[in-house]
């Protein structure tokens, strides 16, 4: 019997979810596609049954077993992503612990001392199986102490229970906490190629690099995962035959989290520690009878992918020329991850006990963006846990932290000067826009026209038809126009600008305003989607933000566009369909025309970033936690936002909890001092 399956992808990869319908219906086996946000959505529509199935990492099964819907929802991983050379192993790996076979040890007690090597910080088998099952047989202590962040006090433990250890990696993304660190427990990057740089490329870093600073480098202790344990010692690994080293595997031996020991060979059975549970599809209870339909029809997809060599193969199957898509027997997600030992590992947390960062909010889709980030993170070992706190508006959130009933809030950068001296906050995380911000993550708000266009000022703009990034609330598209044309009283009220163009395109606008005249909705499909999307604020409208007010400009419907200096710097010609850099030029507020390059002489204001802001009250240590983990999440985030959409439209809603053009996020140390000229700009501009 045939099956349509519906899988539902993030929306970042909807086209290449048309061309698998496509591909896969023209070979008798079609699958239809809905996209969601990002995985994190897709795992609530799976459990909502608005669709079949989703490729998941254990992480993400997490989020289903730990989800509100999980009961209902009755999640099953029905098909896992094995390699072609382990197709029948049970797990993606198995974390294993390898000593010299004449170490004197009986017990894990017995690693007190030892020279330990490991894969790299952060990284499964060589840190997080380790500290989480050495904390739980009561190894490593003081795990939870109170003083430290939850980072710190792992590297502590495992400093202050090896002698010198080989740790490489980015210990914090914040450079000055990551410098700090490594210089305080530097007997962890001790056995390292290179000490005093502690990252990578090293030669004793990674699960071979282990092996090697074992072997090699005065390691007692590797901690690695079983198939390169298999090819240092030249054993055969899986399907792929023996291929001989120099390594002696006679010397060697795995040490068990029991105390004992076991000969690295053909025959002997590795003792692992835990194991990192492969990749896989997971279904809804609604799916229960179809299982080997849907089976059948994802290894089928399987293997097209592969014989293509498609994008979607990779991106929405998760797949590779290394990996096929094999049947299991269904099993639960929570059960997926018990079996492999894995369920404490991701939920391991070494921060003081019941210590969240309590995040501050005033808006109910702030605080549904947040709690899905909390929950995402803490899946992909973002410490400390992020908790949200509803609160009336801003200035609650900020007495909330000052009270201690919040630890963090994000403010827009005018208001940080208030919050300072009014609230006792200490700025500790900005917002960055990539190329085309200032170094402190200003955008210049621009007035841009075509090459030999005769408009030479403000007064021309008169009549004109105009393009603008946003309506109210957008710094570049409304605000900095608006103020600037008061300021040349050529406008006596910010609210005139709707009538002093003819017609515009300011997504966001009332729909049946002169102001949503120009916008056009989504470039594809139908008339009645293009109307149902027509001048909104997300990027279902073709001309939304600074590249689609561009774009605006490029097909002729505006004479002028309002928009961030980011968007021309970041504009790519093949991809956005906005024109080349060389095709405009800047109008001055002081009269005359500019090449974008002098922007500095020409723009209409600099908008300020949003800033995350904590208590002054707080140590530097307690700061310095929530910086850890607001930057270990945001990081993630900014180069996967197919597992959460952090930065971007949330839904079909602006600037959520951060402005939709972050790139990243970053620490702010003492030379930001813009605060003053900043609330200048909220005053005079309006807030935004």
């Amino acid at each position: 019997m045939f099956y349509l399956v519906t899988m539902c992808i993030p929306e970042k990869y909807s086209k290449e979810c048309v061309k698998m319908m496509e591909e896969s219906a023209s070979k008798g086996f079609p699958i239809s596609c809905i996209a969601g946000r990002d995985r994190y959505d897709c795992i609530e529509r799976v459990g909502r049954k608005e669709a079949d199935i989703v490729a998941v990492d254990p992480e993400d099964m997490y989020l289903a077993a730990k989800n509100k819907l999980a009961e209902k929802a009755g999640y099953n991983i029905i098909e896992q992503v094995r390699t072609k050379e382990e197709p029948d192993a049970i797990y993606r790996y198995e974390a294993v612990a390898v000593i010299h076979k004449d170490l004197d040890i009986n017990n894990v007690q017995g690693l007190k001392g030892l020279k330990s090597c490991h894969t790299g910080v952060g990284r499964n088998v060589g840190y997080k199986i380790p500290i989480t099952k050495l904390t739980a047989m009561g190894v490593l202590t003081d795990i939870n102490n109170p003083e430290y962040s939850a980072r710190e006090n792992e590297l502590r433990a495992l400093s202050t229970l090896f002698d010198k250890g080989c740790l490489v990696g980015t210990w914090s993304p914040d450079p000055a906490i990551n410098q700090r660190l490594k210089e305080t427990y530097n007997n962890m990057c001790a056995l390292c190629e290179k000490p005093n740089v502690c990252d990578y490329p090293d030669i004793y870093s990674g699960y071979e690099g282990a092996l090697r600073c074992l072997a090699h480098n005065g390691g007692d202790v590797a901690w690695t995962k079983v198939i390169y344990v298999k090819r240092f010692f030249g054993l055969p690994v899986g399907v792929t035959p023996a291929v001989p080293t120099s390594e002696n595997p006679a010397d060697f031996r795995y040490f068990c989290p029991d105390g004992s020991k076991v000969p690295i060979d053909t025959d002997t059975k590795p003792c692992t520690w835990a194991a990192r549970p492969w990749q896989g599809y997971m279904t809804n209870g609604a799916d229960a009878n179809n299982a080997e339909a849907i089976q059948r029809e994802l290894t089928q997809l399987g293997q097209l992918g592969e014989n293509e060599k498609a994008n979607w193969w990779e991106d929405l199957l998760l797949l590779n020329e290394k990996t096929l898509a094999v049947a299991a027997p269904p099993v639960s997600p929570e059960e997926h991850l018990q079996s492999a030992k894995y369920m404490d590992v991701i939920e391991r947390n070494s921060g003081a006990p019941e210590r969240d960062a309590r995040w501050c909010v005033w808006d109910k889709n702030a605080l549904n963006k947040c709690r899905s980030l909390a929950r995402a993170a803490f899946s992909r070992d973002a410490r400390p846990r992020f908790d949200c706190i509803l609160e009336k508006d801003e200035t609650a959130c900020l007495k909330a932290v000052r009270d201690n009933g919040a630890d963090i809030t994000v403010i827009d950068g005018g208001s940080v000067k208030r919050a300072i001296n009014e609230y006792n906050a200490k700025p500790i995380v900005a917002e960055t826009y990539g190329q085309g911000s200032t170094k402190f993550s200003e955008r210049p708000a621009l007035a841009v026209i075509k090459s030999g266009s005769s408009i030479n000022g403000l007064g021309d703009f008169k009549n004109k038809l105009s393009c603008h990034s946003g309506y109210v609330g957008d710094f570049a598209g409304y605000y900095a126009p608006a103020f600037t044309l008061k300021l040349n009283s050529l406008i006596k009220e910010p609210s005139e600008i709707d009538t002093f163009f003819s017609k515009s395109c300011a997504p966001g606008a009332p729909l049946d305003s002169k102001s949503c005249q120009l916008c056009v909705g989504i470039n594809t499909g139908d008339d009645q989607t293009k109307e149902a999307t027509k001048c909104k604020p997300t990027n279902a409208e073709y001309y939304n933000g600074g590249k689609g007010a561009l774009r605006c400009l490029k097909d002729g419907k505006g004479d002028v566009a309002f928009l961030p200096l980011t968007a021309l710097q970041q504009l790519d010609n093949e991809k956005d369909a906005a024109g080349k850099l060389e095709d405009y030029v800047l109008v001055c507020p002081n009269g005359g025309q500019a090449p974008i390059n002098e922007w500095e002489r020409c723009n209409l204001g600099l908008e300020p970033p949003r800033i995350i802001v904590s208590s002054a009250g707080k140590s530097p240590n307690a700061l310095e936690e929530l910086k850890h983990g607001i930057l270990a999440a945001s990081t993630l985030y900014s180069k996967n936002p197919d597992l959460l959409h952090l930065f971007g439209a949330w839904g079909d809603k602006p600037n959520v909890l951060f402005k939709d053009d972050v790139k990243e996020l970053i620490s702010i140390d003492s030379t930001w001092d813009k605060w003053n000229s900043w609330a200048d700009i909220q005053r005079d501009y309006g807030s935004h």
